[in-house]
């Protein structure tokens, strides 16, 4: 399937920090929190300038957590001084009443808060992110409610909170009132490869995500379809495969029997807290270049390991070992690089995380 290149990705996710007030047992990004030092705030506000002459409009900002930033005020001036829009990424612990009142005078130009809620009590959210942190995001909710701030959810299910899952969606939608939030799965990578015993879903656990997750979108239509991955999107595309399959038919996806599952690299680029360019922070081992040592420009439309993912979409299934057999490769996109690697070390291999051969039980090594 070919695809234009835009002249500048939609928007860039900046990792402004390595720092966290909390230790979640399903961090991804954790490994990259090691051994790298935060950029100063002035090697920051010279980048935001490289990004407004480059045509950027937007940015999602992220961490670790940004709230641990003595500077972030400084840093979120420098953004709307550029004429960006911004996104904020946050466990919402440190939001108090006075964070949400600050965050109130970027109104204009702030377009959402996406809050990390992993459970419907203090008992399911604190077993993956730490004693208090399930209280004090409740907290952080709050007083951006208060404000009528735009904020959002991001759920991260995992054996941990799957049995809780239901009772989390209720929580979002009927107590807090959300219209609309997303929910992924737990990355085998970074802190989540670590505790992957504690984390990993056995098969019938990850079934019963999908069940409730559907059942969830039948009562509440669109609500839980904040996320372009995750227990909804899978079981949607099993339905899918498993329709068309039994209909001898295509499915009416992009599914081309190439790995073409992840567009982002044609959309967006992300930057690492130490400055480092990488294609998404899901992939940080391809370093692309460095802020103040590479422009923007020529890292966007040149850099050697992003233009070789780009032609990722051109490698037909069959060259998986895995998958060369496989009597679904038409139905097939191969889902998400980053856990591809993660799983494999093979960013140009299918992941076995999203593949209806193993859902049907026909991978001799994996199975979901």
């Amino acid at each position: 399937m070919s695809r234009s290149l835009l002249p500048m990705p939609e928007s860039v996710d900046i990792a402004l920090t390595g720092q966290c007030n909390l230790r979640c047992q399903h961090c991804y990004y954790a490994d990259e929190m090691t051994g790298r030092a935060d950029l100063p705030t002035d090697a920051w506000l010279s980048f935001f300038e490289e990004l407004r002459d480059a045509g950027i409009m937007r940015v999602i900002l992220t961490g670790g957590e940004i709230f641990t930033r003595r500077d972030i005020w400084a840093l979120l001036d420098g953004v709307v001084a550029n004429k960006m829009r911004f996104q904020i990424l946050t466990n919402a612990t440190l939001i108090t009443e006075n964070v949400a009142s600050r965050l109130a005078t970027y109104r204009k130009r702030l377009d959402s808060i996406q809050v990390s809620v992993d459970g419907s009590r203090p008992e399911t959210h604190d077993a993956l992110r730490g004693k208090g942190a399930f209280e004090r995001t409740m907290r952080g909710i709050d007083a951006l409610k208060k404000l009528s701030l735009p904020w959002t959810v991001r759920v991260t299910v995992s054996k941990l909170n799957v049995d809780d899952l239901e009772a989390t969606l209720n929580l979002l939608h009927g107590d807090l009132g959300l219209v609309q939030f997303g929910v992924n799965e737990a990355y085998p990578m970074g802190a989540g490869h670590c505790n992957h015993v504690n984390l990993e879903m056995t098969r019938e656990e990850r079934r019963l995500a999908f069940r409730v997750m559907q059942e969830f979108d039948k009562n509440h239509p669109g609500v839980a379809r904040g996320a372009l991955s995750g227990p909804l999107i899978i079981a949607e595309m099993i339905e899918r495969v498993k329709s068309a399959h039994a209909a001898g038919e295509y499915t009416d996806g992009p599914a081309d029997g190439c790995l073409t599952g992840c567009g982002i690299m044609w959309q967006r680029l992300a930057v690492l807290h130490d400055g480092t360019y990488v294609p998404c922070h899901q992939l940080p081992h391809l370093h692309l270049g460095r802020i103040g040592q590479r422009p923007f420009r020529d890292v966007w439309l040149g850099a050697p390991d992003l233009v070789a993912l780009r032609k990722r979409r051109t490698i037909p299934l069959n060259t998986d070992p895995r998958c060369v057999a496989c009597r679904y490769q038409s139905y097939c996109t191969g889902g998400c690089p980053g856990v591809a690697y993660a799983i494999t070390g093979n960013v140009n291999l299918a992941n076995p995380r999203d593949c209806y051969r193993a859902y049907v039980g026909e991978d001799p090594e994996f199975a979901f």
